[in-house]
């Protein structure tokens, strides 16, 4: 039982830890999104 309830505060403390970093505010995916568009802009001002 006492295994059951520290894997489960472990899966919990995972998850939290991942929205924390990938889904917040300044997150991986809001960077991501940053700097693909800054790549984009970047991209499209080359001249050929």
């Amino acid at each position: 039982m006492r295994a059951l309830l520290l894997s489960m505060l472990l899966l919990v403390t995972v998850l939290l830890v991942y929205s924390a970093v990938a889904e917040g505010e300044d997150g991986m995916r809001s960077q991501t999104n940053e700097a693909g568009a800054s790549i984009s802009d970047y991209i499209r001002g080359m001249s050929p």
